[in-house]
C-alpha cells in the first residue's frame, strides 16, 4: 500500500496555498470578532444593549451562515430592539465537537453529524433533548457524491471507478472531519449494496475489500472537507469525494466541476443544537432558541437550498426538487446499523477504517 503520509507531504504546500480560497477557521459578521482556530476563546464582552451569540459550526456551513446570521440579527433587532453580535468559529466537525466538549463556550453547535453533537452531550454540555427540535434536530441534508474536473476527463461514473489504476482520489481524514466519515460510510455502504446484489446478503468482508481498493488510490487525507476541496482546486488529484452541497456551492461561484452521483450512496443529515450549559451561563437561551427555530423556517431552508443543501422542510424541498438528483439506491445511516454501530464497526481503534489505513 502506498504511504498516504508521504503523499500528504508532497501536496501539503499546494493545500496550504489554496486554503486561502476556501478555509476560514474563524470569522465574524459585520466586523464582529471570531474565535481562534482551537475554539478555546471565550465570548467577547458585548457593548451595552448588545447580546453576543457564539456559533461553533463545521466549516461547510460557513457560506450559508454568512447569509443566515445577518438576516436573523435583523429580525431579532426589529422584534426586540436588541443588537446581536455573532462570534463564529468554523472548523472540521470533529475538531469543533472536541473543542466545545473541551470548554469552548459555543451557544449553538451546528455540525456534520449527530455523533459529534453526542460528544458534546456526553461531556455534559447539552442537557435537553436536542432531537425534539425541528426535523429530529437536523437542519440540512445532502448526499455523498464525487466531483471531477470539467468534462470528467477520467470518465468517473461510479464508486468502482475510484479503484482503477492511476486514479488519484481526495477526501479528508475521518479523525478530524465529519464529512470524511460520511464519505467512508457511503463507500463502505456501496460495497455492502454491491455484495447484497451479487449474493443476496450484506458481506462486510466484501465491503472492506472495496474500501481498501479505493484507499490504494487516495492521494491525501486533509483535515477537513474544505481543505480537500482547496487542494483539488489547486490541481491535486483526479476526483474528490465530498458533499453534494459543497460542489453545488462551488459551481454556483463559477468553479468548473462535474458532479458524479453514484448509483448507491448515503443520505447525509446535519444537526444543530443549543449548548445548554453555555446559553444558561451567558444568559442567551431566548436568543439561541429563536435562532435555532429560524434555521428551520422556510426562509432559512430556502437559503440553505440556494447554497446546495437539501432542505429538511418538505415544502421547500418540493420547490427545489429539480435542483437535486435522486440516486437510484439511496440509503441512510440505519442501513449500516446506526451511528453507534458505525462508530464501533468503522472508527473504533480496531475498526474497519483503521484496518484499511494500516493495511491489515
Amino acid at each position: 500500500m502506498k504511504s498516504i503520509l508521504s503523499k500528504g507531504w508532497r501536496v501539503a504546500a499546494a493545500a496550504i496555498m489554496a486554503s486561502a480560497l476556501l478555509i476560514t477557521s474563524a470569522c465574524g459578521n459585520g466586523g464582529n470578532s471570531g474565535t481562534g482556530e482551537n475554539g478555546g476563546d471565550r465570548p467577547a464582552a458585548a457593548a451595552k444593549g448588545e447580546l453576543t451569540l457564539v456559533i461553533g459550526a463545521y466549516s461547510v456551513a460557513k457560506d450559508a451562515f454568512d447569509i443566515l446570521l445577518p438576516k436573523f440579527a435583523s429580525k431579532w433587532k426589529a422584534e426586540t430592539g436588541q443588537t446581536i453580535v455573532f462570534q463564529e468559529s468554523y472548523e472540521a466537525s470533529g475538531t469543533q465537537a472536541r473543542a466545545i466538549a473541551g470548554g469552548f463556550e459555543a451557544d449553538i453547535a451546528a455540525l456534520a453529524m449527530e455523533s459529534d453533537i453526542e460528544k458534546i452531550e456526553k461531556a455534559g454540555f447539552i442537557t435537553s433533548d436536542w432531537r425534539k427540535v425541528g426535523s429530529g434536530g437536523m437542519i440540512t441534508r445532502s448526499i455523498a457524491v464525487m466531483g471531477t474536473r470539467e468534462g470528467n476527463p477520467k470518465g468517473i461514473r461510479d464508486w468502482s471507478d475510484l479503484t482503477r489504476e492511476g486514479i488519484k482520489v481526495l477526501y479528508p481524514n475521518p479523525k478530524t472531519s465529519g464529512g470524511a466519515q460520511w464519505d467512508i460510510n457511503a463507500m463502505y455502504g456501496a460495497g455492502l449494496k454491491e455484495s447484497e446484489a451479487k449474493t443476496g446478503k450484506k458481506d462486510p468482508a466484501y465491503a472492506k475489500a472495496f474500501l481498501e481498493r479505493i484507499h490504494e488510490n487516495v492521494e491525501s487525507l486533509d483535515k477537513s472537507g474544505r481543505a480537500s476541496m482547496a487542494a483539488f482546486e489547486y490541481g491535486v488529484g483526479d476526483v474528490i469525494v465530498t458533499y453534494e452541497n459543497e460542489l453545488l456551492a462551488r459551481i454556483k461561484k463559477g468553479v468548473k466541476y462535474e458532479i458524479v452521483t453514484p448509483k448507491s450512496t448515503i443520505l447525509i443529515e446535519n444537526p444543530a443544537a443549543i449548548v445548554d450549559v453555555n446559553v444558561d451561563k451567558h444568559g442567551t437561551r431566548k436568543a439561541a432558541e429563536a435562532l435555532l427555530a429560524y434555521l428551520f423556517s422556510e426562509e432559512a431552508q430556502r437559503i440553505f437550498a440556494e447554497n446546495g443543501f437539501r432542505p429538511v422542510n418538505e415544502k421547500v424541498m418540493e420547490e427545489f426538487k429539480a435542483d437535486f438528483k435522486t440516486p437510484e439506491d439511496l440509503f441512510d445511516i440505519s442501513y449500516l446499523g446506526g451511528w453507534a454501530e458505525v462508530r464501533k464497526l468503522l472508527y473504533s481503534p480496531k475498526g474497519v477504517w483503521y484496518q484499511v489505513l494500516a493495511g491489515l
